[in-house]
């Protein structure tokens, strides 16, 4: 969209700022949540912001503009992996989207980059800087030669299809291979991006290893908290037995399955129930799964719930779980702790630096000793009260969007200064 002048012009101190994302909905998962947080963050300083997105678009505060960047939306939840009418083609990177999909390739990061660039090739008087938000296609390369840009990645996709693969029959190793392909495209163009944002020790490490980013070109920004949404409900009881968990239900590395074999054992001989933040697919391995273990009465799956009502979900409930086999950082273990509903978290990635002592870890994939932890957290009010205490106090501490922002501007000012360098 065209933006009026006066929304955009410069100001001492006021950067233009371009947020590139290629899917951006808050249910899609983190991505989604860091651009809209980010973004109010950004604005809150004083900075102008203007978000291109692919569908699903974002939900965004007010001050932030979006910029609709169309795709032919194959995943779209109504209709995944549709195929589209002759009369929706409009150029050769639809006829590529296509072809990338029907040939079992994931074709979204690539070819959102390449309708950023032609987007931003019309704007180029509009911005200061552009941060690309783990698209990392070959189009971003091509908008690096337009403006400076900041990368951000969370975690190296390399460590999902590293997963997922050990976790696939080998009938399925192939197309999931080839649906993974983008990867490769990452690894190319990340090492060419200054500065890179991530946002634990242990995703740089990862970026580093799989990616081949030195170290000296990253910065570490550790992700923040809406504590508007995500706080203690000291007036409402806890939900007696109850636990909860924010994962995507049918991704192997999410650790669902772990935790639902934890609770079968736990309602064998306590009176709890689990809520799952979550969609899983009708008649998938994580419905199949609920029904092999005949847990049918005591989970249940929920989503499309407001940020306020999944706060209240959680702060009633008297335990959270992050199951996970691995995170890069892990939004919904801050929000857990923010909320003082004590945690049990995996051993695994940078899990254990984002929560610290504030609580109980356990290792991945182990359902024994999660079912061990679940019994003594459920048996003990005493320490349920220390550990969500001990969580909630240290995301007070470490972790507010508002810092997140004013540390991602000077990485905004370190990439402008380099370019001005350069280009001297």
């Amino acid at each position: 969209m065209e933006v009026p002048d006066d929304q955009r012009e410069r100001e001492p101190g006021r950067l233009r700022v371009a947020l590139l994302s290629y899917r951006s909905k808050p249910t899609c998962g983190g991505q989604g949540v860091y651009l809209r947080h980010l973004s109010r963050e950004l604005v809150a300083l004083g900075h102008y912001v203007e978000v291109f997105s692919g569908p699903p678009y974002p939900e965004l505060d007010e001050g932030v503009v979006l910029t609709e960047v169309p795709s032919l939306d194959l995943y779209r939840d109504e209709d995944p992996f549709r195929t589209p009418g002759l009369h929706e083609y409009r150029d050769w990177i639809d006829v590529l989207e296509v072809a990338t999909m029907w040939t079992a390739g994931f074709p979204e990061p690539l070819t959102f980059s390449l309708r950023a660039l032609r987007e931003l090739k019309k704007r180029q008087g509009d911005f200061d800087v552009v941060q690309d938000n783990q698209t990392l296609g070959y189009g971003v390369l091509g908008i690096q030669k337009l403006f400076p840009v900041v990368g951000t990645i969370h975690h190296p996709i390399s460590v999902d299809r590293r997963i997922e693969l050990e976790a696939a029959p080998l009938r399925k190793q192939l197309s999931m291979r080839r649906w993974y392909g983008f990867v490769r495209m990452q690894s190319i163009v990340a090492p060419r991006l200054k500065p890179i944002l991530t946002v634990s020790e242990s995703s740089l490490a990862d970026i580093h290893r799989d990616f081949n980013v030195p170290q000296s070109s990253m910065r570490l920004i550790p992700l923040g908290v809406d504590t508007r949404y995500f706080h203690p409900r000291p007036h409402l009881p806890r939900r007696k037995g109850s636990i909860v968990a924010v994962a995507s239900a049918d991704s192997p590395m999410k650790g669902v399955a772990t935790l639902l074999r934890a609770v079968a054992k736990l309602a064998t001989e306590r009176d709890v129930n689990l809520t799952v933040v979550s969609k899983p697919t009708p008649g998938g391995p994580t419905e199949k799964l609920v029904q092999e273990l005949a847990l049918g009465d005591r989970v249940r799956f929920v989503h499309g719930i407001s940020d306020d009502e999944l706060g209240e979900l959680i702060a009633t409930s008297e335990i959270s779980v992050v199951p996970s086999l691995y995170e890069g950082f892990s939004l919904p273990a801050v929000e857990h702790m923010a909320c003082a509903t004590p945690l049990v978290a995996s051993r695994t990635g940078a899990l254990p630096e984002v929560v610290g002592d504030a609580a109980v870890q356990v290792a991945p994939g182990d359902p024994e000793e999660l079912a061990a932890v679940l019994r003594r957290l459920h048996d003990s009010p005493e320490e349920r009260e220390r550990v969500g205490r001990a969580g909630y106090d240290r995301v007070m501490e470490r972790y507010t969007w508002h810092v997140v922002a004013k540390r991602t501007v000077e990485a905004y000012h370190e990439a402008i200064e380099a370019r001005r360098k350069g280009e001297r």
